[in-house]
């Protein structure tokens, strides 16, 4: 019943649910504004109604992201309160801009793009719904600002018993936030791209609506592997500048206790013994790490051993290792499910491009089930990124177990944590019951029932058709 774990479990629990949708929204405000885009500029009426079966998953996915996202942020308040007053001076304008600028912008047009169909011009209409696109983008980017500061605080000074913001150019350029953020970006469209490629694909197996579904295929697997490449090389840069940034992440991300030899290895697998602090066995792949660490075949990298007597001698008296099983093994799972998606993503463009899509239904039947992978490498690489950062809830300036709010009990916590958990499965039945039901649904019936709505004088015959 300790009080700074039940805080950690509930803020991890609402986060984790949370970056299901928030992805999701990314992701598909993105592709549904390019396949309106098509609509308007080739003026085919299939990219019209493609853009309209995904807006009805989308909104749903947009309703879930919201109510969760507004739970964790009042955490900060209610469970984090020394947190809030000591860094609230620079971490809360970040949060107050992307609440009343980002949020506000993107829910604004969202109505103005749901009920402007008929009511709007063609070009105006594909404006709303590109700025709610970049509304989601300024959302993330704004979010990922505050983040990023808890990773790499810059911009502030110590004034009157708490951190005061003393430069805010120097935040929203922090070098952290400029790979962070190009790297979630990218991978909320490769989440997007998925869910979409993977729906089209069950719709195929199904031979319902295929002209329409091959659209939004083709147009889902560029995006998806685009990004899932991108997502890899941005990674990738993103690793190297924690070498310098956060070296004790990075060790623990490798399990590797003592400074490592040069070459240093890739440890593909290891057998952690914590209490030991030593790896009873490992496998290795020769040269790896050197490369992906320095780009080249030499270089070594400290182990945690020797950067814990570095963070005794700079911070003082305490254990700064993390969680070294959770990082370890949940960086490899971000890596392998990123891999396979740039893998299913470039075999999926030469599939499309060589019209031989449907001659695979192995590859199709695959790509439903590669739904998940994008959510299990976005929710692996929230937990290696936080978890690493341990025992530092602001790195090098406030530990975790010092922001904890004091008057909140252990069992007031544990309560609240089985009552939020409860609230989110019934959430996501409710949300997983409503995807169902639209994807299933035929879509040559939708555009009937369409039709009811535009045509009330003739509801009776338009509901004979439907039925």
């Amino acid at each position: 019943m300790d009080q700074v774990i039940l805080a950690r479990i509930q803020f991890a629990s609402t986060t984790l649910f949370h970056y299901i949708f928030v992805p999701m929204t990314i992701g598909l405000a993105f592709l549904i504004a390019i396949l309106e885009t098509l609509y308007v500029v080739k003026g085919k009426e299939i990219y019209k109604q493609t853009a309209k079966f995904w807006s009805k998953l989308f909104l749903i996915n947009f309703a879930v992201g919201v109510v969760t996202g507004i739970l964790q942020e009042f955490q900060f308040g209610m469970n984090w309160s020394n947190y809030s007053r000591f860094v609230g001076d620079v971490f809360g304008p970040s949060l107050a801009i992307e609440g009343l600028l980002a949020f506000f912008m993107e829910s604004t047009f969202i109505g103005l793009w749901v009920f402007g169909w008929d009511r709007l011009s063609k070009r105006v209409h594909l404006a709303c719904i590109w700025l709610v696109s970049i509304g989601t983008v300024l959302s993330a980017f704004w979010i990922l600002t505050a983040n990023s500061f808890m990773h790499a605080p810059v911009g502030y000074v110590f004034q009157n018993g708490r951190a005061e913001m003393s430069d805010f150019f120097a935040i929203i350029t922090n070098p952290q936030l400029w790979l962070q953020f190009p790297h979630t970006l990218f991978a909320a469209f490769a989440t997007g791209a998925f869910f979409m490629a993977g729906v089209s694909a069950w719709k195929l197996l199904k031979r319902q609506n295929l002209e329409m579904f091959k659209k939004s295929f083709h147009v889902s697997i560029m995006v998806a592997m685009i990004s899932a490449l991108l997502v890899a090389i941005i990674g990738h840069q993103q690793g190297q500048h924690l070498l310098a940034s956060q070296p004790m992440k990075m060790a623990a991300a490798e399990a590797l206790w003592n400074t490592s030899e040069d070459p240093a290895p890739f440890t593909l697998y290891a057998n952690i013994d914590t209490v030991k602090k030593e790896n009873s066995s490992e496998i290795k792949i020769p040269y790896m790490l050197s490369i992906l660490s320095f780009n080249k075949f030499s270089g070594s990298l400290d182990g945690m051993n020797q950067i814990q007597v570095q963070y005794e001698q700079k911070y003082g008296p305490g254990d700064y290792i993390p969680s070294v099983k959770m990082t370890f093994w949940s960086f490899r799972t971000m890596v392998i499910a990123g891999g396979l998606m740039c893998l299913l993503g470039i075999y999926g463009i030469v599939l499309a491009r060589t019209r031989k899509l449907e001659q695979r239904p192995w590859f199709l039947k695959l790509m439903v089930g590669a739904i998940a992978f994008p959510f299990l490498a976005n929710s692996a690489g929230w937990l290696m990124a936080e978890m690493g950062r341990q025992p530092w809830v602001v790195f090098g300036v406030m530990r975790t177990e010092d922001a904890i709010s004091p008057t909140v009990s252990a069992g007031e916590l544990l309560f609240s944590i089985i009552a939020f958990t409860s609230i989110y499965a019934i959430l996501a039945i409710i949300d997983a019951c409503l995807f169902v039901k639209v994807i299933r649904k035929d879509a040559e019936q939708e555009e009937v029932e369409d039709s009811i709505s535009h045509d009330p004088f003739d509801k009776e015959e338009a509901h004979a058709l439907a039925k």
